[in-house]
Order: C-alpha cells, then structure tokens, then sequence
C-alpha cells in the first residue's frame, strides 16, 4: 500500500472517537476532578488537543495558557482558538523569565572560581532555542498545581522520529492525546473535530528562530510521515538524515536510566 491509499483510508472520525474514549477514562483514572491545562500556541497540535479535550471533558474543564516570549506574531491564532472553543484561558509572557535566566548565568559565570564573566557568546544557540520551551513547561505545571489540573503534551508521531522538541520542555505532559499519529493523521483528526482550516493546515514552526519546521528539519512533512507509514524514501540523502536524527533522539523518548542496585542481604 503506498502513502495515498493509508491516508485515504485513514478513518479520522474513528481515530477521534478513540483518542476523546481514551482521553475521558485516562482522567477517570487519575484525576476525575481535574482540568486539563494546554499550551495553545495557535498551531495544529495544541489546537487539536484542546478539541479533544473539549469534547472528553466540556468546555469547562479545559484551560488554555498563551505563553508568547515578548511578541507573538501568530498570537491572534492562539486566542482564536480559544475563542472558538469557548474555553478559558490565561496569558503568561515569559520574556521576563527567560532573560532572568539568562543573565543570571551570564552574571554568575565564574563567581566561584574566580574566572572573568564571560562574552555574551557564551550562552549557546541551544540554550537560547531551547530555554523558552522548558520555561514555557514549568508554567504549565504551576498553572495545573494552581487550578487542579493535568497537563497536556502536544507532541506528534512525526516531530518525535526525529527529536523535534525539547526534553524537559514541550516532549512532557501528563498525558499524550497525539504521540502516536502523524502530522497529517494530526490535521485530518483536526478537521473531524470541526477545527477552522487556518489553524490546522498552519504551516509548523517554532516561533522562535524564524523558520519553519520543514527549513529545521531539511525535508517535509509529508516525506517523513510516508517512510514512517510506509518504510519508503526515495531520496537516499533524507532516508539517511532521517535515521541518524531517529537514532539519536531516541533517548528522549525512553524513561531516564537508572543504575540498577539490589543490595546483598
């Protein structure tokens, strides 16, 4: 079967019906009082899960939490989302703690050794891509500790093949609605769910360096989610690219390891 005909007959309705079942006994289990609380960034994923959730919990039970970094250009999205939901929502600018953090380990660099506060070039580009992600978690945490509930992950099937996210940031939650569907499974459960078209065919990014997912990654969407699906790539080059990134990133997706020691008594 080649990647036309999965999709083709890729029952989204049912896939929607299956995650909304799992998503209300999941909460049943543990949390029945509880609320989910999602990160709505105005893209596919995060608007996805806010829909199953709406439809597992109600309205009610659903807090969306923006978390632009500054100024978010695609911030309107977001809050068409949850105008669109009817949910509640709450706005928490993390410009502040993110450049908190950075200048705290700029200005701290070398206090107890003595060593010089280093250039502003110390701070690498990981840590400027990946901070706003681990803050932007921590926020959602003391939100959910806050207002009684349990946070969402929205990640997907494609984006975890190949480590695209940040571990301790957006690869987190306390339950995964989407970890196991692709980006396009993703946007065909959207538009089951009644989602405007705008937000779930939004081109994916990051919102932070500029670029989109595809320019990041160096090769589509539709690419990675055929030889996922399918085990084909006819690009050799990619096929490549896309295992060594699969190999590498695997570690995010395991628990964390742990020596394993049975005392001798």
């Amino acid at each position: 079967m080649n990647y036309s005909e999965y999709m083709a007959k890729f029952d989204a309705v049912k896939v929607k019906n299956d995650i909304v079942d799992w998503i209300r006994n999941w909460f049943n289990d543990n949390g029945k009082d509880c609320n989910a609380i999602i990160g709505i960034s105005g893209g596919k994923d995060s608007s996805v899960v806010a829909a199953l959730c709406v439809e597992a919990l109600g309205k009610d039970r659903v807090i969306g939490v923006l978390m632009p970094q500054g100024e978010q250009k695609d911030i309107s999205d977001a809050v068409a989302l949850v105008e669109h939901l009817g949910i509640s929502s709450t706005t928490v600018n993390i410009k502040g703690a993110v450049d908190a953090v950075i200048g705290a380990i700029l200005n701290g660099w070398g206090s107890a050794t003595g060593v010089q506060n280093p250039p502003q070039s110390i701070i690498s580009e990981q840590t400027v891509v990946n901070l706003p992600p681990r803050i932007r978690m921590a926020t959602l945490y003391a939100v959910s500790q806050t207002w009684n509930g349990r946070v969402a992950n929205t990640c997907n099937l494609s984006e975890d093949w190949v480590g695209y996210s940040t571990r301790y940031g957006d690869s987190v939650g306390d339950f995964s609605p989407l970890s196991m569907l692709t980006t396009d499974e993703v946007i065909a459960v959207g538009k089951a769910c009644g989602l405007p078209t705008e937000l779930v065919e939004k081109v994916p990014a990051d919102g932070l360096c500029g670029k989109t997912d595809e320019d990041n990654l160096g090769f589509t969407y539709r690419m990675l989610n055929e030889y996922i699906r399918t085990g084909v790539c006819e690009n050799e080059e990619i096929k490549e690219r896309i295992d060594t990134k699969h190999k590498a990133n695997l570690f995010k997706l395991k628990p964390m390891p742990v020596f394993d020691y049975s005392p001798a008594i």
